[in-house]
């Protein structure tokens, strides 16, 4: 059974769009990936079982201004939680 949280691959994609205007500290994979699980712990998941229809669902959300704002807001609150606490080897003490 191949279950898919859509809302990742929309995640990634506004995170690596905005990549250079989040002013993240770091943008090392953990800190990203750390940006990433953040902000998908504060999005709503959006599950397909068919590949297909993740297209779909992917629209469904960057034509909703309002939605694709939340999800804007969301990314770049989570970018900001990190950058001030950033986990990774090239910050630890």
């Amino acid at each position: 059974m191949a279950i898919k949280n859509v809302m990742e691959i929309v995640v990634r994609d506004v995170l690596m769009a905005n990549k250079n205007d989040l002013y993240l500290t770091c943008t090392c994979t953990r800190c990203l990936d750390d940006v990433m699980a953040s902000a998908l712990n504060n999005l709503p998941p959006r599950y397909i079982v068919n590949e297909d229809h993740q297209p779909y669902v992917r629209v469904m959300h960057e034509a909703n201004q309002e939605g694709a704002i939340a999800i804007l807001k969301t990314v770049t609150q989570s970018a900001s939680m990190v950058s001030k606490n950033p986990r990774c080897d090239a910050h630890k003490q």
